[in-house]
């Protein structure tokens, strides 16, 4: 009989993941992970002193598997490069995590900062955020795939959010924008049947501390005793979903704060699995 797996026994050595949003804490904190497995990891973040910084952190604690590389994800050249960049680098790619993106904060600079109905928001703010959470993750997603596909093997995880953000008064757009992740993810997940290749999302289970945090909604949270999470919290999730563990799930929506390391990796993963969001109420993953 075969030994269970549980999260700490899973290795991606040879894996080479290409990270977007790398130079931000929640990517960090995911490629520090995958790092600590064995991968190898590009940081790939349009701020690109900062996904250098990054890697220059990684790399004292991982013998050099990370690189870092400027990216413009809203930009068709910009997302070829980063994939060739982990190509001529590392040698392949077989893991896209699609972390870019632009959180509720980004909408501060509209007339109302706290909050606001679709009316009042700033429309050149609501296109920026559409067009880097929704078309950047689609650019990015275009450049890898034929890469993955080529491989015979390949992964392609969406960070999304909690379904209430999708529904919830004046969270537009970016709950709009989180929303369209998860039918790209349904919808590239049947394109790829058969490939090799899995398209599946992530969340964390609720609110996260990183800058994208309203900081309206943390001092909510503060006067009902809570915090928000760390970015730690999607680390075995996010190392399952790279490995050849996860190899028969496909077109999922995972969350995070539901995984639980002390059981096997399939029973964990069975834990943290939701019907996909968008998913009518007679179908199962």
């Amino acid at each position: 009989m075969t030994a269970p797996i549980f999260t700490k026994d899973i290795r991606l050595d040879g894996r080479i993941v290409l990270m977007t949003g790398g130079g931000g804490v929640l990517g960090g904190a995911m490629a520090d992970a995958l790092l600590q497995a064995g991968a190898s990891v590009l940081l790939a973040d349009v701020e690109g002193a900062a996904a250098e910084s990054a890697a220059r952190d990684l790399a004292a604690k991982y013998d050099g598997r990370v690189a870092a590389v400027t990216c413009d994800i809203t930009k068709e050249a910009d997302c070829d490069r980063a994939v060739s960049q982990a190509v001529e680098i590392f040698g392949g790619l077989h893991v896209l995590v699609n972390n870019a993106g632009k959180g509720p904060a980004h909408m501060e600079r509209a007339p109302k900062t706290k909050s606001f109905k679709f009316w009042e928001a700033d429309p050149d703010a609501w296109r920026e955020i559409i067009d880097i959470n929704v078309c950047g993750t689609y650019l990015m997603a275009r450049a890898a795939a034929p890469h993955l596909v080529a491989n015979g093997w390949g992964r392609i995880v969406n960070i999304s959010t909690g379904i209430s953000m999708m529904q919830r008064v004046e969270a537009s757009p970016y709950g709009v924008s989180k929303a369209a992740i998860e039918s790209e993810t349904m919808i590239w997940a049947q394109d790829l049947a058969g490939t090799g290749v899995t398209v599946n999302s992530l969340q964390p289970g609720g609110a996260i501390d990183t800058p994208f945090f309203h900081e309206a909604g943390r001092k909510a949270m503060a006067a009902q005793g809570r915090k928000p999470q760390l970015p730690s919290i999607l680390a075995p999730t996010i190392v399952w979903l790279a490995s050849e563990h996860s190899d028969s799930t496909t077109g999922g929506r995972f969350v995070s704060r539901q995984w639980d390391e002390s059981l096997p990796v399939h029973e964990a993963a069975a834990q943290a699995l939701e019907i996909p969001a968008l998913a009518s109420p007679e179908e199962t993953v």
